[in-house]
């Protein structure tokens, strides 16, 4: 996949600055960015996430899902390593779009689990693509990552992309009566490994 480097810049933030690395796909033109804190050059595994772009999570604040905890969650992980990257990839929706992510919503609404409601629009549950991420992380000159995940999926896939993942580190952030349900659905269908108070388990217990 052709990624090209567009430009890099600093980004103060409430949890530290960062380097803000922009890139492109020359195929489609989607755009993502990696933030990068300290040397990450320098041969030694990374503290590091693979985000996919969640609006409604990352940026308004919603409890259905754990996308925004889990943001949060890994930049302040970085800052207090004092070293590390995030790549934030531009696949709202796991893939989907933002406005069939509202049109999978309301069937949520009607009853359909997040699955379901994927494969009643004639998607598949998970269409996101890690290929972009090698490119983006060989600019960085980055070839090994300590992890910041729940799927396994995204450890295989830079698995296959020559991306060796030293080290798994589960980010259960942001379990609520409004995503319980959904976190269960990663865990039962999606193969997330979120650990029994992520799958359904009594919020109460």
């Amino acid at each position: 996949m052709s990624v090209v480097f567009v430009a890099a810049s600093q980004l103060p933030t409430p949890f530290g600055i960062f380097t803000m690395h922009g890139f492109r796909e020359e195929e489609t033109g989607k755009e993502h960015v990696a933030l990068t804190m300290g040397s990450v050059a320098d041969g030694a595994p990374v503290l590091g996430r693979l985000h996919s772009e969640c609006l409604t999570g990352d940026a308004l604040f919603s409890l259905r899902c754990d996308c925004g905890f889990q943001l949060e969650a890994a930049l302040r992980a970085i800052a207090a390593e004092g070293r590390g990257v995030l790549l934030y990839l531009r696949q709202e929706g796991r893939g989907i779009g933002l406005l069939n992510k509202i049109r999978a919503y309301a069937l949520q609404d009607g009853g359909a689990d997040t699955v379901e409601a994927n494969e009643q629009l004639g998607f598949g549950a998970d269409l996101r693509d890690y290929a972009i991420c090698r490119p983006m992380l060989d600019h960085l000159g980055i070839a090994s990552l300590k992890l910041m995940t729940n799927n396994p999926r995204k450890v295989a896939a830079l698995g296959d992309m020559g991306i060796t993942v030293s080290e798994r580190k589960p980010l259960q952030f942001g379990l609520n009566p409004h995503n319980q349900g959904y976190l269960a659905t990663k865990a039962g269908k999606l193969g997330h490994l979120l650990g029994n108070r992520h799958q359904g388990e009594d919020l109460e217990s």
